[in-house]
């Protein structure tokens, strides 16, 4: 019996789709291995490497996808769910991975492996549905410096979780609790691995919690993020010596040399 495939395509445009392919160099035989692949597979490739831009993931990209699992977030996904529009220098800066397979597998539980781009907080608040964010046009950060820097293309390991016994604690105290191979990260980061992951996965990162990141306001206050537990994630700030038993310290692995 055939499959009936509800159309979405006009005749006009089915046709001027057949024209590129054909120019490109699509011939009958071509046509007939996408006709008979299994389970409709090299169509799917095809559609996939369309929607991703032309983007094909590097064996670098790849086996981390494999190690980290559902804590990966990459060039794909960064395209789809903030739409970016990679250029080739961006994927080049991206076609590494500057963590060892080694500690991939370490942290493939407990961290996210995300690609970030140079999107500043209000630029993912802007391409993300507005209620992830607990306020909007009137956030008292809109005119920030922190919240306008849109930083560096990178890869980075972003811990899911505050620093172990870091609540509680000023901020100079919870600095002490570093391992040598961790680092504070940005809001910006924190902001975008929250937001993409959830995206993916529908997990809310930092449920019931903040994290101290490493920015400051115009004020000189500590700039924290969390409470991501109703799908609204907040974003403040606080002076260092604080102490609260919500509010911990954010952490990323360091790059390797």
């Amino acid at each position: 019996m055939e499959t009936i495939v509800s159309r979405t395509l006009s005749v006009h445009k089915e046709h001027e789709f057949l024209l590129k392919l054909e120019t490109a160099g699509f011939d009958d035989e071509l046509a007939q291995k996408v006709i008979g692949s299994k389970d409709n597979e090299l169509a799917v490739k095809v559609v996939r490497f369309i929607s991703n831009g032309g983007f094909e993931p590097t064996t670098n990209q790849k086996i981390a996808r494999e190690i980290m699992g559902k804590n990966f977030f990459g060039v794909e996904e960064a395209i789809k769910h903030f739409g970016v529009n990679p250029s080739k220098q961006q994927l080049l800066a991206l076609s590494e991975i500057p963590f060892a397979e080694a500690i991939l597998k370490e942290c493939n539980d407990t961290h996210i492996l995300i690609a970030i781009f140079p999107l500043s907080i209000l630029d993912v608040r802007g391409k993300v549905d507005s209620k992830l964010f607990c306020s909007h046009g009137d956030a008292w950060y809109n005119k920030q410096v922190f919240a306008k820097e849109k930083g560096e293309i990178s890869w980075q390991l972003v811990k899911k979780t505050p620093v172990e016994n870091s609540v509680s604690k000023t901020w100079n105290e919870q600095q002490a609790l570093l391992s040598k191979d961790e680092e504070m990260p940005s809001a910006r980061i924190v902001v975008y691995t929250t937001i993409g992951h959830f995206l993916v996965t529908n997990e809310w990162l930092f449920k019931n919690i903040y994290v101290r990141c490493s920015d400051l306001d115009s004020d000189g206050h500590r700039v924290y993020v969390g409470n991501f537990d109703s799908g609204r994630l907040y974003i403040d700030s606080v002076w260092d010596d604080y102490r609260d038993d919500n509010l911990g310290l954010a952490s990323s692995r360091k790059f390797q040399n």
